[in-house]
């Protein structure tokens, strides 16, 4: 057997062209795709022509073709095992514009009220990827998972309860990408933070069909062709005096908004529709807006929590029941002592809930 000479595996399918050999018993073999294999010497027989298991290559006689670019790099270890071929996707030029996103699954969807949830971060680029996933405790913030994420692939960062939505309100991924082993375009360190909308996870139509997932997932943008995302976060204090600032600004004679409180005996109500509480609602999303809402009713209580017996009524409406289960996670969270049960169904139907300090 030599090198140029024409082989066929005895008991495996397939053969090829001898490029080498390594030592006495082992043969290297080049296939139709590329790849280069060794093989015991015992186990190939020479043959005269090419007409194996793959199709016969017609070349034109002294014109030298290219060898096709194998899409997998093959991995032979130093010792005595079967060779380990791991396989990786070709570089996309498109691949070249950083994509990431953070992705949130339901692990039982069909017991949405109850079920955990993993979170992912997927990497849809030629660029290897180191991350830090880290969610926002105040104004500190705790890592919540980190290492590196290889070129077009997702990874599992964690998995948490609905007992940790509450933490899970802002969180923030920093990046550094970079190409292993080869030259590359230097792109620069991203931090991006996210609100994660936690309302969201009680609706399973929102869990929606995506190109990463079989199932469907809450997808999160990160870094869209290589500009990360921006969101700006005001805090509700900041909110509320830039209203007020601008009110100012806007007439002299004008009060800044404020919550329309009814006195009616020891009953206080307080109405917290948008359109009662804020001049206008431009630039703020839904959940911008509840969480000015929920600023409300933590301030009222807090004025009133050394007023036992006094009974608060929190007009909300009937909608959607977001703002009404906003209000019982955060009495049941952080005013435990206080009773809360429907108000009034004649004179508020199902829009209004009684809070009796304790």
């Amino acid at each position: 057997m030599r090198i140029g000479d024409k082989v066929r595996f005895i008991h495996e399918t397939g053969g090829g062209v001898v490029t080498g050999f390594r030592g006495k018993d082992i043969v290297l073999v080049e296939g139709e795709d590329g790849f280069e294999l060794p093989m015991p010497v015992s186990e190939c027989v020479a043959i005269d022509t090419n007409e194996y298991n793959f199709e016969k290559k017609t070349v034109a006689p002294k014109v030298e073709q290219p060898k096709p670019q194998p899409a997998a790099k093959r991995v032979v270890p130093d010792n005595d095992d079967e060779p380990v071929v791991t396989y990786r996707r070709r570089e996309r030029p498109e691949g070249e514009r950083l994509n990431i996103h953070l992705a949130y699954l339901p692990m039982d969807v069909k017991a949405l009220s109850s079920t955990r949830f993993e979170v992912y971060l997927i990497n849809d680029s030629n660029y290897s990827i180191y991350y830090t996933y880290l969610a926002a405790e105040g104004k500190s913030w705790r890592v919540r998972g980190n290492g590196i994420l290889e070129p077009d692939s997702k990874c599992f960062i964690e998995e948490f309860g609905r007992e940790e939505l509450n933490s899970m309100e802002r969180v923030c991924v920093q990046l550094l990408p970079f190409k292993e082993n080869k030259s590359f375009g230097l792109k620069p360190a991203m931090n991006v933070e996210r609100r994660i909308d936690t309302v969201k996870f009680y609706k399973l139509h929102l869990f929606k069909e995506n190109p990463f997932f079989d199932d469907g997932a809450l997808v999160y943008d990160i870094v869209v062709n290589d500009k990360p995302v921006k969101e700006i976060f005001v805090d509700a204090e900041d909110m509320q005096r830039a209203i007020m600032d601008k009110k100012r600004a806007d007439t002299v004679s004008q009060q800044p908004a404020q919550p329309k409180l009814k006195k009616g005996s020891d009953i206080l109500e307080v109405d917290l529709h948008a359109s009662s509480l804020l001049e206008t609602t431009a630039g703020m999303n839904n959940f911008d807006i509840l969480n000015y809402q929920l600023d409300i009713v933590r301030k009222t209580l807090d004025e009133h929590l050394k007023e036992k017996g006094k009974r608060i009524v929190f007009i909300h409406g009937k909608g959607e029941g977001v703002l009404r289960n906003a209000i019982s996670q955060e009495l049941r969270r952080k005013y435990p002592r206080c009773i809360s049960q429907d108000a009034s169904f004649q004179k508020y139907g199902f829009g209004a809930t009684m809070v009796i300090i304790k």
